[in-house]
């Protein structure tokens, strides 16, 4: 048995290779570490190993969100581990019990995950799709890392988005087939667990392993930028939901359509200029 340790260099802030050392005192010789950017053909990859090995995913949710979808139609026989080595570790978060320095085994939460259909494209993910200001928070963060390493503070993008830069949308809500209609909406994601965006607690009770196989979008809607800007610190311990102008919706299949472009992030992962998207639970 061996294990081959697949790291992330640009999760982290690009840290996670510096922290990926520390397995080292785990494995010892019997490790091999891959540059996870540098495997082109998954298929091929598995193919050299023995059903005995095991995988160890090095990174941040973004990490594992990139080996999901590239690994998309391949058979793994392996046991696949997770090492959290990134920055906003939402994932981490929501596995009870997890250790933060003791890979855990990562098969039965990345078993049958939710899909997001954007602008014609198909795409799996661990925690959540971000509509609204979150998607606009990431654009705004790409920007910023083209020209500095400087870790991003979103907090204080998204209160200057409130404030100055980002206008709510009208949205349209289809949930299983019924249709709720919206206006000014902030945020609309859809989630598969209960954090993203580095600790915001959206959707309390939302369960990854539920067997209903339910997705939960969460409308931030109907309300101006001062009450917004108040009740937006309540989102990291889930109290935010209080409130009469956050609605949520359980699901298998959610539409969500505003009617004006903005940014969308699936997992971190930014996607400019979308109108609508579908989950498929």
């Amino acid at each position: 048995m061996k294990y081959y340790v697949l790291y992330n260099p640009l999760a982290g802030n690009k840290t996670c290779a510096e922290k990926t050392e520390k397995l080292k005192g785990i494995y010892g010789e019997n490790a091999e570490y891959c540059d996870m950017t540098e495997i082109t053909d998954y298929s091929e990859f598995f193919a050299k190993l023995c059903d005995d090995d095991v995988i160890v995913i090095s990174g941040g949710d973004g990490t594992i969100n990139r080996f999901v979808n590239e690994t998309e139609g391949v058979e793994i026989k392996n046991e696949i581990l997770y090492y959290a080595a990134g920055t906003g570790n939402d994932f981490l978060r929501d596995v009870e019990g997890a250790d933060q320095n003791v890979p855990f085994s990562l098969r039965k939460y990345i078993t049958d995950l939710p899909t997001v259909e954007v602008n014609g494209k198909s795409y799996r993910f661990l925690n959540g799709v971000g509509y609204g200001i979150d998607g606009y928070c990431c654009e705004v963060g790409d920007k910023i890392r083209e020209t500095s390493d400087k870790p991003i503070n979103y907090a204080g993008i998204a209160i200057k988005g409130v404030l100055f830069h980002f206008h709510p949308a009208n949205a349209v809500v289809t949930v299983d087939g019924v249709e709720h209609r919206y206006k000014k909406v902030w945020i609309c994601p859809t989630m598969h667990g209960r954090y993203y965006g580095g600790g915001m607690k959206a959707t309390p009770d939302q369960d990854r392993l539920s067997g209903t196989h339910e997705v939960t979008t969460m409308v931030w809607h109907d309300v101006g930028k001062l009450r917004t800007l108040m009740a937006f610190p309540g989102i990291f311990k889930g109290e935010h939901t209080k409130h009469k102008f956050i609605t949520l919706h359980k699901g298998r299949e959610i539409k969500v359509e505003f009617d004006r472009p903005t940014a969308l992030q699936i997992d971190g992962e930014t996607v400019l200029g979308v109108t609508s998207y579908t989950v498929h639970a």
